[in-house]
Formats: structure tokens, C-alpha cells, sequence
């Protein structure tokens, strides 16, 4: 039962701390009540992506002294501390850098570790499925928040009292859940094996290949991401299409967590990475012509959510494959760090194209080209023979 009761956990946490995904909603309301350009919104979104990368490390280490339970209740708090304390900002940058990037970056990154790390622990055959299924929660958060913030705004309320329902309600469920955390018995039993130092890591081309093949593919899928609605709005998309394509990219992202979880553990974590970034390429460039549709906008952010979503348990399944289940909570955190790199660039680039050229044509190949870059480069530095 309890293995059970920790996989519910971990799903619940990754719901509330997955609506990051749905930043995109809350571009036009900070826009037009409090003046902020697009390039400050995607600043906020790159900010708490890249906090979410950098804390993991930190998150890591206190969920390997102090167990999951002591690491999802810090992430409760400062999830909740960071959403509360943008509520108050005024629209100032600054505070909303610190509230929503910083504080609330963490908080996602202390919730994530846990809910990552601790059911693989509870179920060790199937590393590839349940990493799939606890991610899937991250994946469909933005689905929940992007309607509950959609019928907030239509129903007046302003943005910064929706930071401010946002930080209380979904810091409830985190804390609630947190106290279901437990591990097995016998794990604390098994041998923790050899520690890397952080020079052995720098110098290991696996680390590196996972890092850049990693950064290649968030970076198209955070570009998207951080300026979705904005994208759909420019090339002529309808209001509500544009809105919608948030919930089917965060469908598409979910699915295909739990979709690719399955693939890798048949296929194997080299051509399962490779593949998802060849497709999520290839999805991505289609967005040019794609756009100019109503119904094509509604697919395409779901096929780009569906190879975004690999990153996620492919990279993590890969991890404890190469390194071993005990040490992903160590090593994962610096692999993870490419994400944050791309949600500094990834966002932010998106944005001051289209505020310097006003248009995302270029953003939108240079995403695409970069994640055929990190599938090509992957190939290079994993050769077959060296596929987990």
C-alpha cells in the first residue's frame, strides 16, 4: 500500500508544480495590466526554469541525508512563499523575478526531485514506465492551471490575486502530499557505490552527451512553451484556439511522458533519445506553416508537447540505467542543469526576437535546428555499443 500511496504523492506534487508549463497564459494579463514587455515575462519564465535546475542540486543532496519527506515540505514552502510574494509585487520585475523565478523555481525543484527519484525506489523493474507516470503529473499540471487561470481572468480577476490563489491553494496539496513520502526498508541496506567527484563528471562524455542532447531539446520545447500564445496570436490564430493549444500541449507533454517511459524500456535509452529528438525537431519547424490554422495549432503543440515530454523520463531512465537507481538524485541534478541553461536562453531569445523583429519565424528554426544538432551530437558521444 504505501508504494502506492508514494506514487499518488508523487503525481499530485507534479500536477501543482507542472502548471510552470502554463506561464504562457499569464503573458497577456501582466502585459496589459502592469506594462511588462515580452521580454520581461520570458525573463520570469527563464528565471524559474533555471532555478529549477540550479536548487535541484541542492535538493538532491538534502533528499539523500534527509529523505523525501523533510525535501517535499521545504519545496511546499517555497512554492507557496514564491507565489504569495509575486502577489504583492505591483508589477515590478524585480519581485516577480525573485517570487515567481526564485522562490517558486526552488520550490518546483525540491518537489520534482523527490517525486522523481523516490518511486523508482518503490519500483525498480519498471524504471522507464514509472518515471513516466510520476513526470506525466509535471506534464499535465499546466492543463489544470491554464483552465483555472482562464476562468479566473474571465471572471475578473486580476493576475496578481491569481498568483496569490495559486501560491496558498496548490501549497496545501504539496505539503499534504509530502507527508506520504516513504522509502522501502532496504534500501537504506544497499550499497550507495562508488562516488564521482564533480572533476570525474566533467571529464565523462556520457554526462556530457545526456547534458547537450538535454539542453537541445528543452531549449525548442521551452522556446515554445514560455511563448505559445503569443506565437498562435501572431500568425493570425483565434483567441481561443491560441489559449487552447496550451492544454493540448500539456496533454501531448504528459502522454508522452508516460508513452516514451514505455518506449525506452523496449527500445533502450540510446535510440529512444534519439528518435524523440529527431522528432520534436522536426514538430517544431512544422509550426511555421501550421500556424497559419486554427486545427493545426491544436495539433502541433500537442505533437511538441509529446516530444517535449521526453526529455524528461528518457534522460532521468538513462541516468539510472548508466549511474544506478541510488545515485540519480545525485548525478540527474547536473544533467538537469541544461535545462535551466535553457530556460535562461530558450524563452528569452523567443521574446526579444519578436520584441526586435516582431516575428517568431527565426526563433522558431533556430529551435528546430538546435534539436537536430543534440540528437547528431548524442549520436557522436553514446556510440551503439556503449547503449544502456
Amino acid at each position: 500500500m504505501k508504494k502506492y500511496l508514494v506514487a499518488l504523492a508523487s503525481f499530485l506534487i507534479m500536477i501543482c508544480i507542472g502548471g510552470v508549463y502554463a506561464w504562457s497564459i499569464f503573458v497577456p494579463p501582466l502585459k496589459a495590466e502592469h506594462s511588462l514587455t515580452t521580454a520581461h515575462t520570458q525573463l520570469i519564465f527563464g528565471f524559474t526554469i533555471a532555478m529549477f535546475a540550479i536548487a535541484m542540486i541542492f535538493a538532491g543532496k538534502i533528499e539523500k541525508k534527509h529523505g523525501p519527506k523533510i525535501t517535499a515540505l521545504i519545496g511546499a514552502f517555497l512554492f507557496s512563499m514564491g507565489y504569495i510574494f509575486a502577489s504583492f509585487s505591483k508589477g515590478q520585475v524585480l519581485i516577480l523575478l525573485i517570487g515567481i523565478g526564485i522562490f517558486s523555481g526552488s520550490g518546483i525543484s525540491f518537489g520534482y526531485v523527490c517525486s522523481l527519484a523516490t518511486p523508482i525506489k518503490w519500483f525498480p523493474r519498471y524504471k522507464g514506465l514509472i518515471t513516466g507516470l510520476s513526470v506525466a503529473g509535471f506534464g499535465g499540471g499546466a492543463i489544470l492551471l491554464s483552465f483555472l487561470v482562464k476562468y479566473f481572468l474571465e471572471n475578473g480577476l486580476p493576475v496578481l490575486t491569481i498568483f496569490r490563489i495559486v501560491g496558498i491553494g496548490y501549497g496545501v496539496v504539496v505539503f499534504l502530499s509530502a507527508l506520504m513520502f516513504s522509502v522501502p526498508e532496504e534500501i537504506n541496506k544497499e550499497p550507495i557505490g562508488t562516488t564521482q567527484s564533480i572533476t570525474g563528471l566533467i571529464s565523462d562524455s556520457k554526462l556530457w552527451a545526456l547534458f547537450l542532447a538535454m539542453f537541445a531539446g528543452t531549449f525548442a520545447g521551452l522556446l515554445v512553451i514560455g511563448n505559445l500564445k503569443p506565437i498562435g496570436l501572431f500568425y493570425g490564430v483565434n483567441e481561443v484556439y491560441a489559449t487552447t493549444a496550451i492544454s493540448f500541449l500539456a496533454i501531448g507533454n504528459m502522454i508522452g511522458r508516460v508513452f516514451w517511459g514505455y518506449i525506452s524500456d523496449k527500445l533502450g535509452g540510446r535510440r529512444s533519445i534519439i528518435t524523440a529528438l529527431l522528432l520534436l525537431s522536426f514538430f517544431t519547424i512544422m509550426l511555421l506553416p501550421g500556424a497559419r490554422s486554427n486545427i493545426a495549432f491544436l495539433f502541433l503543440p500537442f505533437l511538441i508537447g509529446l516530444g517535449f515530454g521526453a526529455n524528461f523520463v528518457l534522460f532521468a531512465t538513462e541516468v539510472s540505467h548508466l549511474y544506478g537507481v541510488n545515485r540519480l538524485g545525485v548525478i540527474y541534478p547536473y544533467v538537469f542543469l541544461s535545462y535551466g541553461l535553457a530556460g535562461i536562453i530558450g524563452p528569452s531569445v523567443g521574446g526579444w526576437f519578436f520584441d526586435v523583429m516582431q516575428s517568431y519565424t527565426v526563433p522558431i528554426i533556430l529551435s528546430a535546428v538546435i534539436c537536430c544538432c543534440g540528437a547528431i551530437v548524442f549520436t557522436v558521444l553514446i556510440p551503439v555499443n556503449k547503449e544502456s
